[in-house]
């Protein structure tokens, strides 16, 4: 226990003198860190420690370095203290809360951070719009009071200490081949309607030599519908049943089909496939790189999300297929939100486009909104078909479902990846 003293009788430096050398008639009681320093206060002011002399602050510091149980340290750091301020810093008082309510508690961003997690930390809009749904869709009492958090205060949980504690490669598009009558270079104007799509090809990496697997994915230009396959080679034999199965996975019939000048799409082959489905290519323009922006920004926002940059040997593309059928696809288009744009003409006739919160929605919620949405669909699939894939689980549900999926796949690939080794 460190103790302090009652020194009212002390009042002259040489009986401070004589308490260091025998502290006799001294009384000591047990104080708390606060009142020593107190007390240190007094006994400097008390005695004009800043006008004594030398040998006389010796004695001092002596005096109050047994007295109050400080090491020589703390007791020189208190002085200067007293020096450069004219008295010493107590205890901080603790900060008085401003009477208002917590509104986000514990749980709310303990389901934030699970959200965040299982989703793969979408952007601010998007995940206020999956908690929405947790609660207005599905109806998750849990996500009531989260579910109506502002975008900008969202951030701010991401950033508490509460939200981190708990979350405790492209390749080169290959040269074009002279194809001259093969496409017609043209940007697709769907005016609205779905079923004018747009693909790219991205490369799973290389390792020591030997080409990984290669991704199709595929993207609507109106809903945002996105259909991702996976083939072992970008050649004719392996290419063409992908896009077979590719395009019949679209609940609605296929219009149009863009891609850019890769001779992987440009070739007879695909062509003839098309032409027999009825479906009108289109391939990008010259000096017009946006042309096929759409599905390249989904590449990097969803697909290597998803599946990652690491290289994965190509006899598995039959194993991530199974993986993208069963969980990847019905994941983008039923419960992962994403911007749709409005055009808005400023004073000047200029068209901008603007990303309201209000157009943040489902591939699905986009297509059930456009009007005669029936009409535009495959024979065979209906609204109430696709209704029940929506509600069969909640966003997070599936999400976390998917998540497992995926790392039994990986698992799988690992497997195999040992197996050749050894």
């Amino acid at each position: 226990m460190r103790l302090i003293m009652n020194d009212s009788n002390l009042k002259t430096i040489e009986q401070v003198r004589e308490f260091v050398e025998g502290s006799e008639g001294i009384e000591f009681t047990a104080v708390c860190a606060e009142e020593r320093k107190t007390w240190i206060e007094k006994v400097l002011i008390k005695f004009g420690y800043l006008q004594l002399k030398r040998d006389e602050k010796g004695e001092i510091r002596e005096y109050i370095r047994r007295a109050s149980g400080y090491s020589r340290a703390q007791t020189e750091r208190l002085i200067a203290e007293y020096r450069r301020k004219g008295w010493i810093r107590k205890k901080r008082r603790k900060a008085q809360k401003n009477g208002f309510p917590t509104k986000y508690t514990g749980r709310d961003i303990e389901l934030l951070a699970k959200t965040d997690e299982v989703h793969g930390w979408l952007s601010g809009p998007t995940t206020k719009k999956i908690l929405e749904r947790e609660w207005k869709v599905y109806g998750k009492e849990d996500f009531r009071n989260i579910s109506r958090i502002s975008i900008s205060h969202l951030y701010n949980l991401r950033r508490s200490r509460r939200y981190r504690n708990i979350t405790v490669q492209y390749t080169k598009t290959k040269p074009r081949v002279p194809n001259i009558g093969i496409g017609e270079r043209a940007k697709p104007d769907p005016q609205g309607k779905p079923g004018y799509i747009r693909i790219d090809s991205v490369h799973q990496g290389d390792r020591e030599g030997v080409k990984g697997v290669y991704h199709i994915n595929s993207v609507d230009e109106v809903t945002q519908w996105e259909i991702i396959a996976s083939v072992e080679r970008i050649s004719e034999a392996y290419l063409v049943p992908v896009l077979e199965e590719l395009l019949a996975q679209f609940p609605f019939v296929i219009e149009g089909f863009h891609s850019d000048n890769g001779s992987e799409f440009v070739n007879k082959i695909v062509a003839e496939l098309l032409n027999k489905l009825l479906i009108r290519f289109t391939k990008s323009r010259p000096r017009h790189h946006h042309d096929n922006g759409l599905v390249e920004t989904k590449n990097g926002a969803v697909l290597r999300k998803q599946l990652g940059y690491a290289h994965i040997p190509q006899r598995n593309a039959g194993r991530i297929n199974v993986f993208n059928r069963g969980f990847l696809n019905v994941y983008i288009n039923f419960h992962r939100p994403c911007f749709f744009p409005v055009a808005v003409v400023d004073d000047k006739g200029r068209i901008k486009k603007t990303y309201p919160y209000e157009e943040v929605r489902t591939p699905y919620e986009k297509l059930k909104s456009l009007p005669k949405a029936e009409s535009y669909l495959r024979p065979g699939v209906s609204l109430q078909t696709l209704d029940a894939i929506a509600s069969q689980m909640s966003d997070n549900e599936f999400a976390e479902s998917m998540m497992k999926a995926r790392a039994d796949l990986f698992q799988e690939i690992s497997r195999s990846l040992k197996g050749v080794v050894t």
